[in-house]
């Protein structure tokens, strides 16, 4: 079975298998009239699920930022 989702499509490879047993119930349900989350909605929920390793990446990204300016301003005096 092929299914399309927005620019890609793809082979369901569960289905090309004739002994698997077809359980409905254990398929995500997709509503076709829901659009898609948002790449901004999905950053965020990762964010939170991953909040500590955010906070951290955050936090280097800053004082590296820092130092970099920091630096630059001592060389150019």
């Amino acid at each position: 079975m092929i299914e399309s989702v927005g620019l890609f499509s793809y082979q369901n490879p569960s289905m090309n298998t004739p002994s698997s047993p077809s359980s409905p119930d254990l398929e995500p349900q997709v509503n076709p009239k829901e659009p898609q989350p948002s790449y901004i909605k999905l950053a965020m929920r990762n964010m939170v699920r991953k909040g500590g390793k955010s906070l951290f990446h955050l936090a280097l990204t800053t004082v590296s930022l820092v130092g970099f300016l920091v630096g630059i301003a001592y060389l150019t005096r």
